[in-house]
């Protein structure tokens, strides 16, 4: 959709709004995300909100004049789901940033949209909790992006996706209304799920601006090993074995041997020289070293080398070596963060699959992944000047896709499907999906103002 709007209509109908700009310089700030792809042309204006009267006015005067806004938290998503071009506006809740509510009694907290997931954890931990979702990005991603893509992370696979500890919104609609779903409480029935329906649809449906979540009680215990393998294959095939064992991790993190000589090139470390792959596995709670236990016997036979950290510096350093891969791979070139998934017993064939893929088209790809759900991050890295959304990237691109759907899998497991897989989207869904998916942002978005072209 473009906006039947000329600029200076667009000034003028903004004009109200006490935050929206037009500096080339903001706009510049704000044109796309972390997903390797830069609109043609720069957004409209920005809106920087500060408080909910802020968006619903936003929202109100852009449905009026049929205005589309892209929703933007941190800009840290990387789909291409908040970038903005010419005839747009961004809508940029990263001011609404505060930690409205704390009960450590219920084990909750109430926060606005544009609070970090880090800044969240540091409050909760001063009271023994701690908010489970754990993307790689923590230190700079935003919870309002948490929620519009259902982000994940390190610790999903024990602890669940971010669908899992959300249990209410407030979200502004795109003709200004304010909806409330959910409840404070653990279970709540009454109704269609709305919650789970905002959850991962991409800011195309309304605008969350606050949201209660669930917190857990910090761990007892926990326990970190981590492992290195010949190759890639061996060390999925470790991770397959884990579950196979009925052992649930709370982390099981798996890095390819060209993603650890990028977080050696950058940080100084010798993962690998130390082998091809490396398995990363925490356990937590009271039985956590018991559990490690099971881990360790699961991964043995196929890895080169075990080591036991024995103490949380030592656990500590594991972890940051997979929280470096992304900005490691930045440092290269322009990069494409994949985002597939595959059920947990086709690991292997997925990452032998992908390294075939790199082959035959000549794209870098490295690997890494939330081994524990089958949850894959094969990551494209040109240089800074090429296209990733046409010619041999865009072709790899397409492959792993294909790939992983053959496999059972999907297209996207946490990252959201934003602008950059929209080819795909039908054949993983089908038409009726689609059909009905288009019919429900109808329903909440008829003038389609809210995030047009992306998710669906």
């Amino acid at each position: 959709m473009t906006s039947n709007t000329s600029t200076g209509h667009l000034s003028q109908a903004l004009a109200g709004l006490p935050r929206f700009t037009q500096d080339p310089a903001e706009l510049e700030l704000v044109r796309t995300d972390r997903s390797g792809y830069v609109p043609p042309t720069l957004p409209d204006g920005v809106v920087q909100a500060e408080s909910v009267q802020d968006v619903v006015q936003t929202l109100t005067l852009a449905n009026e004049h049929r205005i589309p806004v892209v929703p933007r938290g941190a800009g840290t998503g990387l789909a291409a789901g908040s970038s903005a071009c010419r005839g747009e506006i961004v809508l940029d809740v990263r001011r609404m940033n505060r930690i409205l509510r704390i009960d450590p009694v219920e084990q909750i907290a109430v926060v606005e949209p544009g609070v970090l997931n880090a800044d969240l954890n540091a409050a909760a931990g001063e009271y023994g909790l701690f908010y489970a979702p754990d993307p790689a990005s923590t230190a700079i991603c935003s919870i309002g992006g948490n929620i519009a893509t259902n982000a994940g992370g390190m610790r999903c696979a024990k602890y669940g996706v971010t669908r899992e500890s959300v249990l209410s919104l407030t979200v502004v609609l795109a003709d200004g209304r304010v909806l409330v779903t959910g409840t404070e409480t653990i279970k709540a029935v009454t109704g269609y799920d709305m919650n789970a329906l905002f959850i991962g649809s991409e800011g195309t449906l309304g605008v969350v601006v606050e949201a209660t979540l669930r917190l857990r009680p910090a761990p007892v215990a926990t326990a970190t090993v981590a492992a290195y393998f010949r190759d890639v294959a061996a060390a999925a095939a470790a991770a397959s074995a884990v579950v196979a064992a009925r052992a649930t991790p709370s982390v099981l993190e798996l890095v390819d041997g060209p993603t650890l000589g990028a977080i050696d090139l950058a940080t100084g470390t010798d993962h690998r020289r130390r082998g091809e792959a490396f398995l990363l596995a925490q356990t937590d709670g009271f039985g956590a070293e018991i559990e490690r236990d099971v881990v360790l016997r699961a991964i043995e036979p196929f890895a080169e080398s075990v080591l036991i950290a024995e103490d949380p510096v030592e656990a500590e350093a594991l972890v940051q070596a997979r929280r470096d891969a992304i900005p490691s791979l930045e440092k290269l070139g322009r990069t494409s963060i994949g985002d597939v998934g595959v059920p947990r017993n086709r690991l292997a064939e997925i990452v032998t699959g992908i390294q075939q893929i790199s082959q035959d088209t000549g794209v870098d790809i490295y690997t890494v992944a939330h081994a524990a759900d089958g949850n894959l991050h094969p990551m494209i890295v040109v240089a800074e000047h090429e296209s990733i959304t046409q010619g041999a990237p865009k072709d790899a691109l397409g492959r792993m896709f294909e790939l992983a759907r053959s496999l059972g899998g999907t297209l996207t497991g946490e990252h959201g499907v934003g602008l950059l897989k929209q080819d795909w989207f039908t054949a993983e869904v089908g038409e009726v999906s689609r059909d009905l998916q288009h019919r429900i942002k109808r329903a909440f978005d008829p003038n389609n103002i809210l995030n047009p072209g992306k998710a669906i």
